[in-house]
Order: structure tokens, then C-alpha cells, then sequence
């Protein structure tokens, strides 16, 4: 397997300003050719790469005002191992967090899918009953809507899916994150969220969307939540995004059959 990713992101930036991206393919990657550039109004500017839990790479830039522009592109060939998980990680991604509020949506969890064991059977239907309650709607949610505010309003995009997910999953005593990927087949192409949960001594994609074969996806960066994946973070100063362009490829698009386990790698 074969894929290629790139972006193009462009920020306006109006007072001198520390961005942050998380926009480069995952450390566990070994890309056959990989570039990255930040300029200013034309002129490159120094970036500065920072490691992030499971493998995230951030890419920082200190720039003053002007337009900021950031254009990156990856080939990979195969596909990594699967992720492992420490200890501490399967109970860290068993806790509430900002967008998967998993203490507030635990009554709708049990109701759902208190009768359900295998943990390979909840996430089918876990990932079935999201998809078949929300709709995908783009633009139809904002920047600080979590899971509950989602299952109220009954639609959302794909961030609201997956954290919908990991809400219910860690209602239901399951371990499970958000991971933001680069997806071959995604339609319009854009970055995606997924959720992700541990069974079988893996982690599982859960995509309740299904807008894209999930062992074509790409990793970027993981955590509890979008509050750890966003693409990009503006930790001081003013910036507003511009424009952003996203493409991924793979040389052949898979099949994906949603009954079965699949993993990013």
C-alpha cells in the first residue's frame, strides 16, 4: 500500500502570534519522502519540532504579522505496527474529558447497550446506533460542542461522531481516544476524526461516518479528545484561519467491511 498526503494551510496573522500544527504524519511512519515548510509573507520561517503522546508530531512557529503559510507533503509505503498501549493509557482514555463527557452520557449507554458483552459486538453496535442517529451535516456544529450537546442536536461532523463514540464506549467500561487522520477516499477531502477503542489487545478504528476505509487512514495525532488533535493551536497572539487544502491518496482503495476489527497503521 501506497499513499501520499499533503496540505496547505494558510493563517492571517494580525498580532505577533506562537502557532502550533499538528498537521505531519505520526513518528511511528517512516515516509520514502517528507516536506514541510512555513514562510511569512513569502519568507521561510524557522519551525520547531516538538514530540506529543503516541508518537504526535507538532510543528511550532513564532511569527509576527503578515500571512502565514504552512505546505507539507508525505509518500508512505506499507503500513506500520499496530499501537500499543501502556497501562496508564487504558485508564486515562476510560475518563471523561472536555468533548467525550462519558459520566453525563452513561445512563444513555447502559439503556443501549447494557445487554451487550463482547466488547467486538459493542463497538459494531455502538458505531451502528451512532451512525444511524446523527446526521452528517457540515458546518452544523461549533468548535466547543462535545458528545452530549451532539446527541441533543442529532447531527454533526466528524469529530462530532467519533467523540460521540468514545463517550459511549467509556460509559460502557471500554477504553477508547479520538485519533486525527489523513483518510484516502474521504469525500470532500478535508482532515477526519475517528474514534478508537481497545479490544483484543488492540486499538480498534471506530468511524461511525464511514466515509472512508479506515486501513487506508493515516495517523497524525491521538489523545483524549479534539482538544488534543486540533490541526491547529494558537497558544498566543491572534490568527485566523484563511484557507486549507487537504489530499490523500492510496495507490489502491480498499474494501471496507464495517463487521470486522481494523486498525490504523
Amino acid at each position: 500500500m501506497k499513499r501520499d498526503v499533503s496540505t496547505r494551510i494558510t493563517v492571517s496573522v494580525t498580532e505577533p502570534a506562537n502557532l502550533v500544527f499538528a498537521i505531519a504524519v505520526a513518528a511511528a511512519y517512516r515516509p520514502a519522502a517528507e516536506r514541510l515548510e512555513v514562510t511569512l509573507d513569502g519568507a521561510a520561517v524557522e519551525v520547531v519540532e516538538l514530540l506529543d503522546l503516541h508518537g504526535t508530531r507538532l510543528h511550532q512557529v513564532e511569527v509576527g504579522p503578515g500571512t502565514c503559510t504552512l505546505t507539507y507533503a508525505a509518500a508512505i509505503e506499507g503500513r506500520t505496527a499496530p499501537a500499543g498501549a501502556a497501562p496508564a493509557d487504558l485508564i486515562s482514555y476510560l475518563r471523561p474529558s472536555r468533548y467525550a463527557e462519558s459520566d453525563e452520557l452513561a445512563p444513555t449507554a447502559t439503556a443501549e447497550f447494557g445487554g451487550i458483552e463482547a466488547p467486538a459486538d459493542l463497538l459494531a453496535a455502538v458505531s451502528s446506533w451512532v451512525g444511524t442517529r446523527l446526521a452528517y451535516v457540515s458546518g452544523s456544529s461549533g468548535p466547543t460542542d462535545g458528545a452530549a450537546r451532539t446527541l441533543l442536536a442529532r447531527q454533526g461532523v466528524c469529530r462530532d461522531f467519533a467523540h460521540l463514540c468514545v463517550a459511549l464506549l467509556r460509559s460502557m467500561n471500554v477504553p477508547a481516544r479520538l485519533a486525527a487522520v489523513y483518510a484516502p477516499g474521504l469525500e470532500p477531502m478535508d482532515f477526519h476524526a475517528v474514534a478508537e477503542a481497545w479490544v483484543d489487545g488492540a486499538w480498534r478504528v471506530v468511524d461511525a461516518t464511514t466515509l472512508a476505509p479506515r486501513s487506508s487512514m493515516v495517523r497524525i495525532a491521538t489523545g483524549r479528545d479534539a482538544a488534543d488533535t486540533a490541526f491547529l493551536t494558537v497558544t498566543a497572539g491572534r490568527a485566523e484561519l484563511v484557507d486549507m487544502e487537504v489530499l490523500a491518496i492510496v495507490d489502491t482503495l480498499p474494501a471496507d467491511d464495517v463487521t470486522e476489527l481494523a486498525s490504523i497503521g
